[in-house]
C-alpha cells in the first residue's frame, strides 16, 4: 500500500472535488488541513509518503526538504507551475513532479470583484448596513472613462483588459517584453514605459509571474509615480510589490488604496499591518479558489497518481 498526503487543505475541500475512493486498495490518502510550517514539521508529517499532493505554493519544497524525504517518488502540484518546488533537485533525487489543469478565468473575475468592491466601498457599506450604521456613508469611484493600467498582458491580463474595455475604460498595458502589436491585437494602448503606465493609471492591476526580474519591481520610486487617487490591485504574487514601500504609500495616502489577494507571507499573520489599514481591501488568496479550479486540481491529481502507478505519467513538469 502506498501512502499519499494532500497538503494545506485549509478549507477541508479537497476530498469533495475528486474521486479519491478510486485509489482505495492501492493508496492510503490522508488530508492535512493546517499549515505544517517548518521543514521538521513537514518531514514528521509526510516522511512515510511515496506520494504528495501540494496545493499551489503553500508548502515550499526546496532541496533541503526534498533530501529529507527519501520515500517520496511522486510530487503532484495543482496547476502547471510551482515556483516553490526545486525542480532541479527533484530531478536529481529521482522524484517525478506532475501538474494539473486549472480554470483560468477565476483570477480575472476576482480582480474585477476587488476593483468594483473597492471603487464602491462594498465591504465598508455592507458592514455599516449590518451594524445599523449610516445609510450611505461613502461616495463611490466611477469606472467608466477612467484609465486601467495592466502590468502584464498575458492570458489573465488580457481577460482583465477586455472587461475594462467593456466598462468603457481606456486601457494601457506594459511589461518588459510586451510588443505594440500584441497591444493592438488586444485592443489596448501600449504605455511605452513603466513610468507612464504608473503615472497615467487610475487603477493599476498586476498580472506578472513572480521571477527574479519581477520581484520587488514596484518599490518606493515606482509607487511615487502613481496618482494620489489611484488604486493598486495585486492578484498575482505579493513580492512583486515591495511590501514596506506599499504600506508606507498607503499610510501616507500617496495612493488612494490597494486591493490585494496575495501577500509576501501566506497565510497573512493575524497582527499584520495590511489587515488594519482602512484603505486596503484584502482577500485570502482567492483567485484560484473556485469550484471549477478545484475540480480540475484535485480531479487531475487523482488522475496523475493513477497514471504514475500504471507506468504512464501525465502532465510531467520539467525545468
Amino acid at each position: 500500500m502506498l501512502h499519499c498526503a494532500v497538503l494545506d487543505d485549509y478549507q477541508r475541500a479537497a476530498r469533495g472535488f475528486a474521486d479519491w475512493e478510486s485509489l482505495a486498495g492501492r493508496v492510503d490518502v490522508r488530508f492535512h488541513h493546517d499549515r505544517l510550517g517548518s521543514e521538521d514539521a513537514v518531514v514528521a508529517a509526510i516522511g512515510d509518503c511515496e506520494i504528495v499532493v501540494a496545493m499551489r505554493e503553500r508548502t515550499p519544497f526546496p532541496r533541503t526538504l526534498l533530501a529529507r524525504l527519501p520515500k517520496l517518488k511522486l510530487l503532484v502540484t495543482t496547476g502547471m507551475r510551482n515556483a516553490a518546488i526545486d525542480l532541479k533537485a527533484t530531478r536529481e533525487l529521482g522524484i517525478l513532479v506532475c501538474g494539473t489543469g486549472s480554470f483560468g478565468p477565476g483570477t480575472a473575475e476576482l480582480t474585477w470583484a476587488l476593483i468594483l468592491g473597492f471603487a464602491r466601498r462594498i465591504a465598508l457599506e455592507n458592514a455599516s448596513l449590518r451594524a445599523g450604521g449610516p445609510w450611505q456613508s461613502t461616495v463611490g469611484m466611477d469606472i467608466q472613462g477612467k484609465t486601467l493600467g495592466v502590468l502584464g498582458l498575458g492570458k489573465l491580463g488580457s481577460q482583465v483588459a477586455a472587461i475594462g474595455r467593456a466598462f468603457g475604460m481606456r486601457v494601457l498595458a506594459w511589461s518588459q517584453n510586451l510588443t505594440r502589436e500584441a497591444c493592438t491585437a488586444a485592443g489596448v494602448e501600449h504605455a511605452g514605459t513603466l513610468d507612464r503606465l504608473l503615472s497615467e493609471s487610475d487603477i493599476l492591476t498586476i498580472h506578472q509571474i513572480l521571477s527574479k526580474r519581477t520581484r520587488g519591481m514596484l518599490g518606493d520610486a515606482q509607487l511615487r509615480c502613481m496618482k494620489p487617487t489611484a488604486l493598486l490591485v495585486n492578484t498575482a504574487r505579493g513580492p512583486i510589490v515591495d511590501e514596506a514601500a506599499l504600506i508606507a504609500a498607503l499610510r501616507e495616502r500617496r495612493i488612494a488604496g490597494a486591493a490585494l489577494d496575495v501577500f509576501d507571507v501566506e497565510p497573512l499573520p493575524a497582527d499584520h499591518t495590511l489587515r488594519r489599514l482602512d484603505n486596503v481591501l484584502a482577500t485570502p488568496h482567492l483567485g484560484y479558489v473556485s469550484e471549477a479550479s478545484y475540480k480540475a486540481y484535485f480531479g487531475d491529481a487523482v488522475a496523475d497518481i493513477v497514471a504514475w502507478m500504471d507506468g504512464r505519467p501525465e502532465r510531467v513538469l520539467t525545468l
